[in-house]
């Protein structure tokens, strides 16, 4: 799969669980080039997400959430992802 395709997925992903006010996702691949991870032609992204739906919970919840969102994107596509989930306002 490209990484535009990641993205893609990553984005339908993130929309259906949480319908994000907010949903940046960027490409961090190439900046990974040659590291031992991205061997396997996994992708490294960062994603920021403002969504209700974090209301209430603790950082390591929302990131907890995000990774079961993505679900199998996480073993299959994705070998690095960094996560900034938080709420409006905040």
């Amino acid at each position: 799969m490209s990484n535009e395709a990641r993205i893609a997925a990553i984005r339908s992903a993130l929309e259906t669980a949480f319908r994000p006010d907010v949903l940046e996702i960027i490409d961090d691949s190439a900046r990974h080039a040659g590291h031992a991870g991205a061997r396997d032609g996994r992708g490294h992204f960062k994603v920021r997400i403002v969504a209700g739906a974090f209301a209430g919970q603790g950082l390591l919840a929302r990131h907890r959430a995000v990774y079961a969102a993505l679900g199998t994107l996480m073993q299959t596509d994705i070998h690095a992802l960094q996560i900034d989930a938080k709420v409006v306002g905040e």
